[in-house]
């Protein structure tokens, strides 16, 4: 198994009406992780703290095998953060821009930068307040990727783009983890995008991570069943992660579907999305 750039470790933080409960969570080396979960399931709160905008208390956090507390300003400038609210001062241009980056950071690649631009047609003299909103986000990448970033952070980037914008930063991000020094997590409720590009996905519900797996056995191993209720009484237990009662069905996510398939031959399975998972997770009952 490939070594981590970002590690979770039984971390938890408490608020008066919510906890991040004892969350563990790794990003493996030319990867990409894919975070999703409802809204208010504590995925802001775990960025922040892998941020060190949140204090936690307690757990750990590790980055590039160093302790989040530790980072110096050079680890630091390897982690890349793009959020969807996309901060950038609404009055410089692109090259105005690039005058204060190549102060603030240690390693910016200024003909990088320039290069990006008109590869992704960022206009250089345009105030970025008058930019699309894809226009902002692709620039924003373009920041994260020319002060070196190894680890990009992104949450929520992909929202509100139309369908060209939206798949030019995907094959960006795609391009990005072809090294493989480099890895991102991404926090998004377009699953649709994750199928796509995710390598991992781990789902947060209620502040707690129900579970991180590999996209593809993910797809593969998880199936719904559609049934009578009689059916469901005869399914075990065991085989039941999550059920539905609506008013001319029964839905039954399974996490196993070779199993459950030879043992109830006469059912049928359907293959599950991302977003089917997450409906069952947090709309469905347990055994």
């Amino acid at each position: 198994m490939r070594e981590n750039i970002l590690s979770v470790e039984r971390l938890t933080k408490r608020y008066s009406d919510f906890c991040l409960d004892n969350v563990s969570l790794g990003v493996p080396y030319g990867s990409i992780v894919g975070l999703v979960g409802e809204n208010g399931a504590g995925k802001s709160t775990l960025i922040k703290i892998i941020l060190g905008l949140a204090n936690k208390n307690e757990g750990d956090v590790t980055i590039f095998n160093v302790s989040r507390d530790n980072l110096n300003k050079q680890l630091n400038e390897k982690i890349g953060v793009v959020f969807d609210d996309c901060n950038l001062p609404g009055n410089y241009t692109a090259t105005n821009l690039n005058k204060v980056l190549r102060t603030m950071y240690l390693s910016w690649d200024e003909t990088m930068y320039y290069r990006m631009l008109n590869d992704l047609s960022i206009p250089l003299k345009k105030k970025i307040k008058n930019f699309s909103k894809g226009m902002k986000m692709k620039l924003s990448i373009i920041i994260a990727f020319c002060h070196k970033s190894q680890f990009l952070i992104l949450d929520e980037s992909t929202s509100g783009l139309d369908p060209v914008a939206r798949d030019e930063i995907l094959n960006l991000l795609l391009e990005f983890v072809q090294d493989e020094k480099n890895a991102i997590l991404l926090s998004s409720h377009i699953t649709s995008d994750l199928e796509k590009i995710a390598d991992y996905i781990a789902f947060i519900h209620k502040g707690k991570i129900m579970f991180q797996l590999e996209k593809d056995s993910l797809l593969y191993q998880y199936g719904l069943i559609k049934c009578t209720d009689k059916e469901f009484e005869e399914i075990d237990r065991e085989d039941v992660i999550r059920y539905r009662k609506l008013d001319y069905e029964t839905q039954v996510l399974i996490a196993d579907k070779e199993k459950v398939q030879s043992k109830y031959p006469s059912l049928m399975i359907a293959p599950v999305t991302i977003d089917e998972i997450m409906l069952h997770y947090i709309r469905g009952e347990k055994l």
